[in-house]
């Protein structure tokens, strides 16, 4: 059990010889080995979406600048780091939840948004694995960087049998007036099957259904404006729930996403390998 000095118990010892799941040059993938590397991916957490991205923080979460919440120490943290100078540097993060850890801590972060029983039940001999809290340092902003989280993503997908990914994606800012065009886009051609759908829960919620949309837009245009981590879920093969949410405390829209491996595009899993060996370590 990892000592409670450092204020973080898990929900099970730290392996301190996580493999490495994916390499690019100097960068690598693996799973956080210890307490001590998800208080920094939470720091990293901290510098995205309190510093760059202006999210409300608490007076806790000021004083230890980091964003953490009781998911954590349920979760798996899923790190990119650098190694430069003989120094390894965590420059980005992806925190996963599967059912079983949902399991251990009353459940999925999601629901805090969403009402996603019709997915879970009308999938219930599915394994599920929530992603969140993905984010990456400014300055490292880079698509091998992308290209290496999503290795190690679908390295972790393999190793724990994994049948549906899902989550909240972000528009950043709460004026629905500014991302009206794609969220009526969203609505109307990825939208989840009726009887996975995912409605909001929230008193913040939005029904999709009824923004405006025109059917012959200009599609490039709404596709540009579409949160870049949005649009890689959608490129993927991902499906988007009919309902958004406004979260003023992270001062984002969130929608739900949903993305079955069996529907995955054919040219991604070509292109890390059916077995993820393609960026392997």
């Amino acid at each position: 059990m990892v000592s409670s000095r450092i204020g973080f118990i898990n929900r099970h010892s730290f392996d301190a010889k996580a493999r490495v799941l994916g390499r690019i040059g100097n960068l690598e993938t693996r799973l956080a080995r210890s307490a001590t590397e998800v208080r920094k991916a939470q720091e990293i957490r901290y510098q995205v979406f309190y510093e760059e991205l202006g999210a409300t923080a608490n007076r806790r979460t000021k004083l230890l600048k980091r964003d953490k919440d009781r998911f954590d120490k349920y979760c798996d943290h899923l790190l990119v780091i650098e190694h430069s100078n003989g120094t390894e540097n965590i420059i980005g993060t992806y925190r996963l939840l599967s059912d079983r850890q949902a399991r251990l801590c009353g459940g999925f972060y999601t629901q805090s948004e969403f009402n996603i029983s019709p997915l879970l039940q009308n999938n219930n001999e599915h394994r599920f694995l929530e992603l969140g809290r993905s984010c990456v340092l400014k300055e490292h902003r880079s698509k091998r960087v992308m290209e290496l989280m999503w290795q190690g993503l679908w390295s972790y997908v393999l190793d724990n049998k994994i049948d549906i990914l899902f989550g909240c994606a972000s528009f950043q800012g709460t004026d629905l007036a500014q991302h009206s065009a794609s969220l009526g886009w969203l609505a109307n051609r990825a939208k989840l099957n009726p009887g996975e759908d995912c409605i909001a829960q929230s008193k913040y919620g939005i029904d999709l259904g009824r923004i405006p949309f025109e059917a012959q837009g200009d599609v490039r245009r709404v596709v540009a404006g579409l949160p870049p981590l949005l649009k890689g879920y959608l490129r993927v093969g991902a499906k988007i729930g009919t309902h958004a949410v406004v979260d003023h405390q992270f001062k984002t829209i969130d929608v739900l996403v949903a993305l079955k491996v069996a529907d995955i595009a054919p040219r991604y899993l070509s292109h890390y390998g059916k077995d993820a060996s393609r960026f392997a370590a």
